[in-house]
């Protein structure tokens, strides 16, 4: 006769992560040289909100987000003050490791603010796969990649300092690059073709729009970069106009078009997928909500046959580190990573600074998102 054994519930089968601190700083890195000019503003330092969670028993987590003038919803003020007042609050107590009931009450703490909610839900998966041992990859499924690839990125800038540019990427190892365009397209056109031929054939060349052209200029443009064997168009017309997106598409002359300012949430990817409106789509851990409302993107995305593009241009290690391993998890992530953020900053608030100079990395082993706080440089860049 055989034992029968009872079921378990849930909470006696393994430990619950119960949260109890959840530690929120507003910290300002500089970035490297004058700072960077893109369609919005012009940034010398990176504002950033730093997360730490403490469960019972010491167990920490990390998460970090990086807002940016133009692309993030909420000032990074605004996302400070709803970590603190509203969202950190709301889930003391809970269990760090469910993350549906974990995102459950970031939304009854208050609607929108996903990047917000993703600097806890982001620590609760770092502390999780921590207290697992294993990395963050692991936690969400496995990697298919033990090496990811980034992607260059060149200014809006005269054709010679292009081509300049393009060839200190190539030499670094650097194999994708992407192009700002705005301003006129002759000279978005010259700068391309500077950059072609500098690189040969040997880079990927993207170009971006930033949401800056309407349809008409943006379908003018491609026809004149077409010579140009481009990989895509990034955001060719502004972010509410699909329709204009998915005209784009089909009169650019073959060259695939990839949202990024359209999308936001999940009911945002649908819409551009219902409008016929890109190729492919970019994705950022941060803006999307955390990693498991990215991933449930990145597979709505592939379902329906377009391609992706992981990681956002100005970010600090933590951050960076979970988009990284975010694209490790899927083939259907285009290579040439776009979080690349630490080549921009002259320091991290992490013990050891990501080194993507060569624009390879391969992924780390230990648990976790593999990267830990320098209390001492945490203090230093701190701001009120």
């Amino acid at each position: 006769m055989s034992a029968q054994i009872a079921p378990r519930r849930i909470s006696e089968s393994r430990p619950q992560l119960a949260i109890e601190r959840v530690e929120v700083f507003g910290v300002a890195v500089p970035l490297v040289g004058g700072g960077f000019k893109n369609a919005y503003v012009t940034k010398t330092v990176q504002k950033s909100a730093v997360v730490r969670v403490t469960a019972a028993g010491g167990a920490i987590g990390l998460g970090n987000i990086d807002p940016s003038p133009g692309y993030s919803t909420e000032t990074i003020e605004e996302s400070l003050a709803a970590l603190r007042g509203k969202l950190a609050p709301g889930v003391i107590g809970a269990d760090a490791a469910n993350i549906h009931v974990l995102n459950a009450l970031l939304d009854k703490a208050t609607p929108g603010f996903l990047d917000a909610k993703a600097a806890i839900e982001m620590a609760c998966v770092d502390l999780s796969a921590r207290a697992l041992g294993v990395p963050v990859y692991t936690y969400l499924g496995g990697a298919v990649k033990e090496r990811l690839s980034f992607n260059a990125w060149i200014g809006i800038v005269p054709p010679e300092e292009a081509a300049a540019e393009a060839r200190k990427w190539f030499e670094r190892g650097f194999r994708s690059a992407k192009i700002k365009v705005g301003g006129g397209i002759e000279a978005d056109r010259d700068r391309v073709k500077a950059v072609r031929e500098a690189v040969g054939g040997a880079m990927a060349l993207r170009i971006d729009a930033n949401a800056g052209y309407d349809s008409d200029t943006a379908i003018r443009l491609a026809h004149l970069v077409q010579p140009y064997n481009l990989q895509l168009f990034e955001q060719p017309a502004p972010a509410d106009d699909l329709a204009g997106m998915a005209r784009v598409r089909r009169e650019a002359g073959g060259v695939s078009i990839m949202a990024d300012e359209s999308i936001l949430d999940h009911a945002s990817l649908i819409a551009v997928i219902k409008a016929g409106a890109a190729d492919i789509v970019k994705l950022k851990v941060m803006k999307q909500g955390g990693f498991h409302r990215t991933a449930a993107m990145l597979a709505t995305a592939e379902a329906a046959g377009l391609r992706c593009v992981i990681g956002h241009g100005f970010g600090l290690g933590v951050n960076t580190m979970a988009e990284i391993m975010l694209a490790a998890t899927s083939a259907n992530v285009i290579d040439g990573l776009e979080c690349v953020g630490p080549l921009k900053t002259v320091d991290d608030i992490t013990t050891e600074k990501l080194d993507l100079g060569a624009g390879v990395l391969a992924l780390p082993p230990g648990p976790g998102l593999g990267v830990a706080l320098d209390e001492a440089k945490l203090a230093r860049y701190r701001f009120a």
